[in-house]
């Protein structure tokens, strides 16, 4: 280590940086006394390399803010912001913390000359990379001034100021000794037995004449907490380095010395913690794996339905449940609905797209699609059944209902309803509940009707008892008597012979032979033709066949003519009771 640095050449670097030593102090600017331990600590302003702070008790500085830097290798660096105001001096005491812990071999050299007191900085150019200046690696023969590192290759910066001096790649091998000549830039290697007796060296370690620095090889750990994890799951990243000022993780960027993070990558992603330092690079590596795969699930429940329809009217319309679920996943949509929750259940009413009569047989594809930020997809697919029938509101219309010689009676005389006749009601009845299930205000108008016998008001009355039989029977079989409505004719519309011949003819019951018999007694036909209540459907007008019964058991009872009041005046309804078969 040189005693005397040249004045001159302090005074020329000085007024380069804009510092100037007491005595050449502007009218404008402030000074800063140091006072620095460890003495030889390395000094910036402004980010400019400027010398040791045992050169520089005093610093002058412009008025304003300014930043200053004090580096020692073996020691954590400081920063200090100070303001200085014009005509005032401020005090600045920094002590350096020492970094504990020697350096272990294999080790190389580097030396340093012709460049005085310039900023010695492997690896990087910020202070945190600073080892030395260059008058403490410049003598390796008694007094020993040496910069001490692992082998390995080194971006080696001497900094005068804010310029490089020199700089450039240097390639040190274990027991050699790598000599640059800077204002040359010469570099040249040579034997360096001492590395071979190095074992473990301290950081930092000066004496008069003597100075050595051992830089340490940066160390690097990284971990994850979670090696393997879903999509939109985290997992923690946990790092520890020495020796490194610069840490980088890839894919997250500058980091702490040592430190954790919570991560979320959407890929398998390698983590590479790089830790660099003056003694060079270490890295260390964390995998994360991602599953993307979804797991979804779709059902209905029950999968088949049922529907009828009778004009506008819904008869049947079951329903179903559409339930599902998609671990994960980030994103879940069912096409019917849009986006849904990841899982979830949602009661559907059925509807077929068929509107016109006929027969309903339908499938309803309800697709879910699950889809991650990770790449993964899947689909899931339910299909519906629906079967059934639309049909036109129609009406099982029953024949026409006959009855007996004069009967009823009265009201009371419910046999005048004989079993065929009133099974043909039943099955009126059961046909009509349906319908108006469809078609709710509909209504069946009787019509009673007399033979041609008796006077008019007695047959008048005969017809009014038929209707309203009918009537009462239909409400016992579960017609509401709202839907009900009676007439009565008498005798007034009676089926002249040529219709009941007609009738006779289009009766697809008979058989020729049957059909020459009713022919033969033609009049005992046609009065037991108008023996009946018709039927009439009030919405479309349909009405009841004009069937006679002839292969009926009651057939007898029916189309016996008896002995029915004739050419008798009007009477009361008691003489009628007296005098009636």
């Amino acid at each position: 280590m040189k005693i005397q640095f040249p004045l001159v050449a302090l005074i020329f670097s000085a007024l380069a940086l804009g510092v100037v030593t007491q005595g050449m102090a502007q009218s404008n600017d402030g000074k800063v006394a140091l006072h620095v331990t460890p003495k030889q600590a390395y000094v910036w302003v402004d980010g400019r390399a400027i010398s040791e702070a045992s050169k520089h008790h005093s610093l002058s500085l412009s008025a304003g803010d300014h930043k200053i830097e004090f580096a020692n290798y073996g020691y954590a660096p400081e920063t200090r912001n100070v303001t200085i105001v014009a005509g005032k001096t401020q005090a600045l005491d920094v002590t350096l913390q020492p970094v504990s812990g020697s350096v272990s071999g294999p080790f190389g050299a580097i030396s340093v000359e012709h460049a005085e007191r310039d900023a010695v900085l492997l690896n990087g150019k910020t202070p945190p990379y600073f080892v030395g200046h260059g008058d403490e690696f410049n003598n390796s023969w008694l007094w020993k001034q040496e910069l001490v590192v692992p082998p390995g290759t080194y971006q080696v910066a001497v900094q005068r100021g804010d310029k490089d001096a020199w700089s450039g790649s240097v390639d040190v091998a274990a027991n050699k000794r790598v000599v640059i000549d800077v204002p040359k830039g010469v570099r040249k290697t040579v034997e360096w037995p001492r590395g071979s007796k190095l074992t473990s060296v301290p950081r930092f370690t000066v004496g008069t004449a003597s100075a050595t620095v051992a830089v340490a090889k940066p160390t690097a750990q990284l971990s994850s907490t979670v090696a393997q994890i879903n999509c939109g799951d985290s997992s923690q990243l946990k790092w520890t380095t020495t020796d490194a000022p610069g840490v980088q993780i890839s894919n997250v960027g500058a980091v702490a010395a040592s430190g954790d993070q919570s991560v979320q990558p959407k890929q398998n992603t390698t983590y590479e913690l790089t830790a660099t330092g003056p003694g060079g690079t270490a890295t260390s590596t964390a995998t994360v794996n991602i599953n993307n795969a979804i797991q979804a699930n779709l059902q209905l429940s029950p999968a088949e339905v049922h529907y009828r329809r009778i004009g506008d009217k819904v008869v049947q319309d079951e329903s179903s449940a559409l339930t599902w679920s998609a671990s994960n996943a980030a994103n879940v949509s069912i096409d019917q609905f849009g986006s849904v929750d990841a899982s979830g259940s949602r009661p559907l009413q059925i509807t077929p797209k068929q509107t016109t009569p006929g027969k309903v047989d339908e499938t309803i594809n309800y697709t879910l699609t699950a889809t991650n930020g990770c790449g993964g997809t899947e689909t899931r697919t339910a299909a519906l059944h629906i079967t059934g029938a639309i049909e036109n509101p129609e009406l099982v219309m029953s024949r026409s209902v006959y009855f007996p010689t004069n009967r009823p009676h009265n009201l009371k005389s419910d046999a005048a309803l004989l079993p065929s006749e009133q099974d043909a009601l039943k099955t009126l009845a059961e046909s009509f509940k349906t319908y108006l299930t469809a078609v709710p205000d509909a209504h069946l108008v009787l019509g009673g009707h007399a033979d041609k016998r008796g006077p008019a008001s007695y047959n008048q009355s005969l017809s009014e008892r038929r209707a309203e039989l009918v009537r009462r029977f239909l409400v016992e079989q579960g017609i509401p008597e709202a839907n009900l409505e009676t007439h009565a004719y008498g005798k007034e519309e009676n089926l002249t012979l040529d219709q009941v011949k007609q009738l006779l003819e289009q009766n697809p019951n008979l058989s020729a032979e049957e059909r020459q018999k009713a022919l033969a007694k033609i009049q005992t036909v046609v009065l037991a033709n108008n023996r009946r209540v018709d039927i009439k459907l009030s919405t479309t007008g349909q009405e009841s066949a004009k069937l006679y019964p002839f292969n009926s058991s009651d057939y007898e009872a029916l189309v016996n003519r008896g002995k029915p009041l004739e050419n008798a005046p009007l009477v009361n309804a008691a003489q009628k009771e007296q005098t009636k078969n």
